[in-house]
């Protein structure tokens, strides 16, 4: 009896005389992990998911004058299969991301910690990345996964080493979220506690026991007359020294009690109205609004010169 097809092959033959359409597939093939067998032959992992892709694509390229057949295949023996599989070894990416993280950690002591963490946050998406197209994982991303975790660690107990009894915590604010709320949410999940858990309150619910509350009254981290909560996180542990986040810090207090305008604060505001319309729920909504603040911190940030 023939075994059941655990392969998807794309047999394809594009069009020479329009290259932004074969761009367009190669690089819709090359987010979705494929391999090459060869010129005009694909490989990928048999799921619904890729057949859906596949078969879509196919369909993209024969509008485009082109062909292309989707096949399901079985490898014919056990060393086929296995030649598959290395074919999607990701061991190299996770080895690339390994040395990078390795040298940032090097450098703990003589660069400017929140910067490492500004780019060990770069490699975590970029971990991240590697997973989703990791099909056949093998112990270098165990190891990837690990070396990154003590760099991250080791550069939060010295940004935090004072603060170190709110890592793994449960931080509050009160709905509805706007612009204080949703920049301390980011400012805590970025630069404080990349695994917090985040509660938001009804009016009248009281925060969870031992939950750390932010942007209400009687919270931990409260508004006063002259300060956001986003600020008062920045003062009390010691945020402030870095210059990106202190510029947040003007902004987000603008569009809360206005003061000393900020040029960019317009967009700003545009941008996280646009979030409460798409946003069907406070996470979606912080999700959205991460965006907004992480593109701002890239925008501030200055390297340190020399």
């Amino acid at each position: 009896m023939q075994s059941a097809a655990h392969w998807l092959v794309m047999v394809a033959l594009m069009p020479l005389e329009d290259p932004a359409a074969r761009m367009r597939v190669l690089r819709s093939l090359e987010s979705l992990g494929a391999a090459v067998m060869r010129e005009g032959a694909y490989l990928l992992p048999d799921s619904p998911a890729s057949r859906r892709s596949l078969e879509a694509l196919a369909d993209y390229i024969v509008k485009c004058a082109g062909q292309a057949h989707v096949l399901h295949v079985a490898a014919s023996s056990a060393g086929q299969e296995e030649a598959f599989k290395r074919l999607f070894d990701r061991s190299a990416r996770y080895e690339h991301l390994v040395k990078a993280v390795e040298s940032l950690r090097a450098s703990l002591g003589q660069a400017d910690p929140s910067a490492i963490s500004r780019e060990l946050h770069k490699q975590r998406r970029e971990l991240e990345a590697i997973e989703v197209l990791d099909f056949f994982p093998t112990p270098a991303r165990e190891r990837a996964e690990r070396v990154l975790a003590a760099a991250e660690a080791a550069v939060k107990k010295l940004l935090f080493g004072q603060a170190a009894g709110l890592l793994g915590r449960t931080w509050a604010t009160r709905k509805p979220l706007w612009a204080d709320r949703l920049a301390s949410a980011w400012l805590v999940r970025r630069f404080v506690d990349p695994q917090a858990k985040l509660v938001w309150l009804d009016e009248s619910q009281e925060p969870p026991e031992g939950a750390i509350g932010f942007a209400f009254d009687g919270a931990h981290f409260a508004n006063t007359e002259v300060r956001v909560a986003y600020e008062e996180i920045l003062a009390r542990l010691k945020l402030g020294g870095n210059a990106a986040l202190a510029r947040i810090g003007g902004l987000v207090h603008y569009l809360e009690m206005k003061g000393n305008p900020v040029a960019e604060a317009a967009g700003v505001q545009m941008l996280l109205q646009g979030a409460l319309r798409r946003a069907r729920s406070e996470d979606e909504l912080l999700a959205e609004a991460e965006k907004t603040f992480d593109l701002l911190y890239e925008a501030y940030f200055e390297p340190a010169k020399g």
